[in-house]
Formats: structure tokens, sequence, C-alpha cells
């Protein structure tokens, strides 16, 4: 049962970090996404800059010591997931470039967003 818990943890983390860099995108569909968005790429932003944990990580790596598991070994979900969570040699100057990649594409959307309802105004 903590394997599991550790791999729905993963899976969350995982939406978590797609949601930081890509929700905004959602905002297209729901207006009120921003409110939810914005901090999350906040905290993303954060702790890249910071090199701070998300408590995701601690709360994984607790339920695969429970399950008697090292952390990352042996599931089908840490296989194909972790990897791409938490990239090997990942050093500050990457979490620095992280930083500035998760920034760079919020703004680039919510820009868009914003020009978009801009010109609907205009228009209507």
């Amino acid at each position: 049962m903590f394997l599991l818990a550790a791999d729905a943890v993963l899976t969350l983390h995982l939406a978590f970090i797609l949601f930081v860099c890509l929700g905004a995108l959602l905002a297209l569909k729901w207006r009120w996404i921003p409110w939810l968005q914005l901090p999350a790429a906040a905290w993303g932003f954060f702790v890249e800059l910071s090199g701070h944990l998300c408590p995701l990580t601690d709360i994984e790596n607790y339920f695969r010591t429970r399950a008697g598991e090292s952390a990352y070994q042996g599931d089908c979900i840490g296989h194909y997931l972790v990897a791409t969570i938490y990239p090997e040699g990942l050093t500050r100057s990457i979490q620095f470039v992280l930083a500035a990649i998760v920034l760079a594409i919020n703004l680039g959307i919510y820009a868009w967003l914003w020009r978009q309802r801009v010109r609907r105004k205009h228009r209507g």
C-alpha cells in the first residue's frame, strides 16, 4: 500500500510540474485558472531558484521508505517518471535555467492571453 501511495505522489508531482509550466493554457477555457496556476508557478519558480525541495519529494520518499524500498527503484512509474522529475546531474545552474524557463513560459502564455482579451474588448 505504501508503494502505491509513493507512486501516486510521484504522479501528482509530475502533474503539478506540468501545471506549473503549461497550466496557463487552461486559462483559454477557464478564466479562473490563473487564480490557481499563478501561485503554483510562483512556487515552482521559488523551488528551482532557491534550491529547496518540493514537499511532495519528502512525502514520496517517506512512502517509499515505509514500503521497504529505496526511493525511485523497482516500479514502473518510478522507472519512467523519476528521471523527468529528478534528472541525473541536476545542478544549481540547471535549476536557475529551469526557473527561467518556468517564468518565460508563463509570462509568454499570459501575455498572449492578455493580448487576446484586449483585442476582443476593442472589437466589441
